[in-house]
């Protein structure tokens, strides 16, 4: 074989190699049922789940959403699963009735309409979490509002409704219908949280990373704010502007770096 020929042969085999891990990858992303252009914010909403379970906002139950950038009339959530257990594979593309777009997608949150009437009631919102931290519970059935006693909870300031689910009627108190869920997203208006009776927390936020860190710092509130009602029966709360000078902060990027770190890899739980 002279020279030209093998070169030729080296050309062939190496296109052959490229077209199969093309055809590979195409595989991947069908078989995942996403489009490869939203593999990245999969990625995020599965290190999402991981570090709210690190951090403690979540344990076996809770979740997270974030609506899909490119339909805002749909979102995702993860399958009926444990946080910590969460990759990419496990998120479902749901409408905003919370159905899910696939056939055959797995089952759901009983709770998935939280997130679904939430983003029909607010364009504004990208991301939403909910949870039980313990903390914040009693919050949502002293009478005692939930207010920022340090800076880095200031987006408080602007109130912490409390949605009261008996309003709706007798339930077993989780959010099991469209009816129930525009119940929640009523209570919460424009604000950034919302306490529910007895049952957990609601925090949204234009994007993924400020979500995490709304649920984060409220419930690291409330353990403050407890600590302190303690200690003095009249502590000593953010003022109205302080409040609106810290409630953005950096949009929570240094804790989200922390926090992703020590999560570890996405999948390495599984």
């Amino acid at each position: 074989m002279n020279f030209h020929g093998w070169i030729m042969r080296v050309v062939l085999w190496l296109s052959a190699g490229l077209l199969a891990a093309a055809a590979l990858s195409g595989q991947s992303a069908r078989s995942s049922g996403q489009p490869v252009a939203n593999r990245e914010l999969l990625e995020e909403l599965a290190t999402a789940y991981h570090i709210l379970a690190n951090t403690g906002v979540v344990d076996a139950y809770g979740h997270v959403s974030v609506r899909n950038p490119a339909d805002p009339s749909h979102y995702f959530l993860q399958r009926n699963l444990p946080p910590a257990l969460s990759t990419a594979a496990d998120l479902v593309e749901y409408d905003l009735d919370s159905k899910p777009i696939a056939a055959n997608a797995p089952a759901g949150f009983t709770e998935r309409y939280i997130h679904g009437e939430i983003y029909r009631a607010r364009p504004d919102v990208m991301a939403v979490v909910h949870f039980h931290a313990p903390e914040v519970i009693p919050f949502g059935v002293s009478g005692v509002p939930l207010r920022p006693i340090y800076h880095m909870a200031g987006f408080l300031g602007v109130g912490v409704p409390v949605f009261e689910i008996r309003d709706i009627g007798v339930t077993d108190m989780l959010i099991r219908s469209p009816e129930l869920g525009q119940g929640l997203a009523k209570s919460l208006g424009d604000k950034p949280v919302v306490l529910l009776r007895g049952h957990g927390a609601v925090a949204v936020a234009p994007s993924l990373h400020v979500a995490v860190g709304r649920a984060y710092y409220t419930m690291m509130n409330a353990r403050l704010q407890a600590q302190a009602m303690q200690m003095s029966a009249n502590p000593m709360y953010l003022s109205p502007e302080e409040a609106t000078r810290t409630a953005a902060q950096d949009g929570f990027e240094r804790a989200w770096t922390l926090w992703k770190s020590e999560a570890g890899p996405v999948g390495a739980r599984r």
